[in-house]
């Protein structure tokens, strides 16, 4: 079963999913061994792999000491066109869809389409929706573009709309690393309703009460990061408060 179809059959099933973000600059092999196990025994679904710079050359590594863990699908959140490895099962083919930045629509997308095409990586096309969290974060430096604002709700859900029309199998809303605060419950209700493909929500979400109202409002997958890596045991805390709903 791919990745996407195990994407659809939860989502059909109204099981919420959680994904756990790691930055493989962030991390040490032992750090990520012991995360994959709590992660294994909290009912994660997926590790999503990258970050906005991979500077330490660790990607390979960090791929291979999850996929040597735990049999958890590992997919690929990357920042640019570098980062991107065969070990991952897919890749999140990502267009910044909430910017207007050429490069991110799809300038990127062509310098790596040939090398997709050619690797056993499972493609999915991402609409991916950058929500303003209250500063600025990395992935809106990087990206050179202007984030959605926190309460333009309307703008978020037409945007979401348009890249349901244009083809995206999922939407992702993302607040974005070290987000002051996430994508709010009411923005996300409105966007569920209005599109048919998974969402995806991620950035800002620190406790388990912030993740159990995200899911209630329609997110239909998680994604938790910096809020585990000085604590670990929130990932089973966060998994625990949307999965026993």
């Amino acid at each position: 079963m791919t990745v996407y179809q195990t994407f659809l059959d939860k989502k059909t099933a109204g099981q919420k999913q959680i994904a756990v973000l790691i930055d493989p600059d962030k991390l040490e092999n032992k750090t990520i061994s012991q995360i994959a196990q709590t992660a294994f025994d909290s009912k994660v679904d997926y590790f999503f792999v990258g970050g906005s710079l991979l500077i330490n050359n660790r990607l390979d590594d960090c791929i291979k000491t999850l996929k040597e863990a735990k049999d958890i699908p590992v997919v690929l959140f990357p920042g640019n066109t570098l980062q991107m490895s065969w070990k991952a099962d897919a890749i999140l083919f990502l267009s910044l869809i909430s910017g207007r930045n050429a490069e991110m629509l799809i300038g990127r997308h062509v310098i790596a389409a040939p090398y997709l095409k050619l690797s056993p990586l499972e493609v999915i096309s991402t609409g991916y929706m950058l929500i303003e969290s209250g500063r600025p974060t990395a992935v809106s430096y990087m990206s050179n573009s202007d984030p959605i604002p926190h309460d333009k709700d309307d703008i978020a859900m037409c945007t979401a709309m348009a890249g349901e029309m244009l083809g995206m199998k999922l939407i992702f809303m993302d607040a974005g690393s070290g987000a002051e605060k996430p994508v709010s419950p009411f923005m996300i209700s409105q966007v569920k309703q209005s599109i048919n493909v998974p969402l995806i929500v991620g950035g800002g979400i620190r406790t388990p009460e912030k993740a159990a109202e995200s899911a209630a409002a329609g997110a239909d997958l998680l994604v938790i990061g910096n809020a585990f890596e000085k604590d670990p045991g929130l990932i089973r805390e966060i998994a625990f408060s949307v999965k026993e709903k």
